[in-house]
């Protein structure tokens, strides 16, 4: 086995930065065929070589790209292709032999031609270029061929498959893609790994024409596809123009390597740069790297962390007892806060911020959510609703909330506090609790609700409210298969007061892998029993429940509490886990709380 190919299966390699825009700053211009600088200037072509090779890297390419036959024949140079890439691995063999340490060298290989000449040049032309650049370097005493910035996904196969037919070194297949996270022919980055992995390539992966943030969704969608190494080289950002025909790129090394360091976190196993990036850029994320010499264990594709690994860590807890509050009235965030730390000491793990429920000047639940995730320490979920919302300020503020840590995101459609006659009277809705799931869904998988690519993937964790209590049951089962249909990974009910509804709920839906929570709501006597039996739609209470609440005259705390208790017992049977509502009697919520961890764990 090669040694590279043998490395980069065990450990994080650090390739080089860009060649071209390094030979460009020092003063050649941009229609000069770079790789003759290896035969005219070869003490600056090994002064870059040297300056990566000192700066840490493991990897260095040769000054090739776009040493074929065809390119060079643009600049008068078709006769010197052996002679300009025999040139080139000696320049990076000397650099990479002046240290005491392993650095290997990788021949470059560019597609035959540029984008615009592609269809003026026959395949059969183009792929004979390629063989013949393949064959020079690899007698020059390369240690793996490098494949390139490739545009289109059919040249790259066809010289994955010449470069394989004409020699036994490890291919590394890149192919580079623009700002909507496709090849400049089309093609996704899932595409592109799963044709590539049925070649013989040793690593497949991505470099230049994006910088750091996109590249990183690159990445993602690359180790989801496959289980080979992966390669990126993202550009230093984008250039600007200074002083007519030169580019400058001004990507800070912080900035840089944090996305190095994600994109290793993603699964990578090369780490170089493109265009704009420096030997300052590459010091800078051999020093962050050297801590993690292993590249990390991905032996499967399927093993990967996925949007839906919240609703599987809920399978994997047992039976949840969570608590759920509601954004206090006022616009303050102390009493909630006061809430959850007691909360928390009770053992209570998770809990869920409910959706605004009055006209009065509230905190929206994302916002208190994120508070007690920061303030507190305790995980959450948080409500989100479509009412008086377009799809994209909804898309605009769960981006938001996703970048300061929110995660999981209980969708409903909802209703606006009501303030007149008529329920729903004073709402917009432009999508319900489904089409939020769907947005979520489109944004994990890396699309707007335009089905435009975004830079990187959410990691949202999508659950759904479903509710036994319906009077029309049949209805409620058909919309809760929606919700889950559309992308919902976990269901929240509403609160129940009996079970029965939720047996036939579960028995219908026969659900697999999806968790269910129960919600239990305590009854604060048979004033409130009475009220939601009569006067508030899709609410079942049990007669029996009525009966026994009008007789416990001075103990209705007690019996609310009693037949909470019994409900969540029932629930450890039928469901995943309980969610206890914390209302005005925080005693009772917090007995229960109590007794549902020590008696159900």
């Amino acid at each position: 086995m090669n040694d590279f190919a043998e490395a980069v299966q065990k450990r994080l390699l650090v390739g080089d930065g860009a060649m071209g825009t390094m030979l460009h700053a020092a003063g050649n211009s941009l229609d000069r065929a770079l790789p003759e600088l290896n035969l005219s200037n070869p003490n600056l072509v090994s002064t870059i070589h040297e300056s990566y090779v000192g700066a840490g890297v493991d990897l260095i390419l040769t000054n090739t790209f776009g040493a074929s036959r065809l390119r060079l024949a643009e600049h008068g140079h078709a006769g010197d292709v052996v002679e300009i890439n025999r040139a080139g691995v000696r320049l990076a063999r000397e650099a990479a032999g002046a240290v005491p340490r392993s650095v290997f060298v990788g021949g470059s290989i560019a597609a035959a031609v540029t984008a615009s000449k592609r269809a003026q040049v026959p395949a059969a032309e183009r792929a004979e270029a390629i063989r013949e650049q393949v064959a020079a370097l690899a007698n020059a005493g390369v240690d793996l061929l490098v494949l390139e910035t490739f545009g289109y996904l059919d040249e790259l196969l066809e010289a994955v498959q010449i470069a394989a037919d004409t020699t036994d070194l490890p291919i590394l297949a890149q192919a580079t893609f623009t700002t909507d996270a496709r090849t400049p022919g089309g093609e996704t980055p899932h595409e592109v790994a799963t044709a590539l992995s049925e070649l013989p390539t040793t690593a497949i992966g991505a470099n230049c024409t994006v910088g750091p943030q996109r590249m990183l969704g690159i990445v993602e969608e690359l180790r989801r596809a496959t289980d080979l190494p992966i390669s990126v080289q993202p550009n230093a950002g984008l250039p600007r123009r200074v002083d007519g025909r030169r580019f400058e790129y001004n990507l800070d090394h912080d900035y840089f390597v944090r996305y190095a360091l994600r994109c290793a976190d993603a699964g990578a196993s090369v780490i170089g740069g493109c265009c704009g990036t420096t030997p300052g850029h590459m010091r800078a994320v051999a020093v962050a790297l050297s801590q993690r010499q292993k590249r990390p264990v991905l032996p499967s594709k399927a093993r990967l962390a996925a949007p839906d690994e919240f609703a599987r860590g809920l399978a994997r807890r047992g039976f949840v007892v969570a608590a759920e509050i509601a954004p206090p009235a006022g616009g303050t965030a102390d009493e909630a806060a006061e809430i959850a730390t007691e909360l928390r000491s009770f053992g209570t793990e998770l809990i869920l911020v409910s959706a605004v429920g009055s006209s009065r000047a509230q905190l929206a639940p994302s916002s208190l959510a994120l508070h007690l995730q920061q303030q507190v320490g305790v995980e959450t979920i948080t409500t989100a609703t479509t009412w008086d919302k377009t799809i994209m300020s909804l898309q605009a503020d769960l981006l938001g909330a996703h970048a300061f840590g929110t995660q999981n995101v209980l969708c409903d459609t909802g209703n606006p506090p009501l303030r007149g006659d008529y329920p729903n009277a004073d709402g917009i809705w432009e999508v319900d609790s489904v089409g939020l799931i769907e947005l979520l869904s489109g944004l994990n998988a890396g699309r707007d609700c335009n089905g435009l690519s975004l830079a990187t993937k959410t990691s949202f964790h999508i659950g759904a409210r479903c509710n036994p209590g319906a009077a029309d049951i049949d209805t409620e089962i058909a919309r809760t298969r929606a919700k889950i249909a559309a992308g919902a990974q976990f269901l929240i009910t509403r609160p129940v007061y009996e079970m029965g509804g939720l047996r036939r709920m579960l028995d219908a839906l026969g659900l697999d892998g999806v968790p269910v929570l129960v919600t239990v709501s305590p009854l604060n006597g048979f004033a409130e029993a009475e009220y939601l039996a009569y006067e508030v739609p899709d609410v079942t209470i049990p007669p029996r429940t009525l009966v026994e609440l009008e007789a416990a005259s001075g103990r209705e705390r007690e019996t609310a509490a009693t037949l909470a208790t019994d409900l969540v017992t029932q629930a450890r049977a039928l469901a995943d886990g309980v969610v206890i509502v914390v209302g005005r009697d925080r005693r009772t919520a917090q007995q229960l709380l109590t007794t549902a961890r020590s008696e159900l764990q």
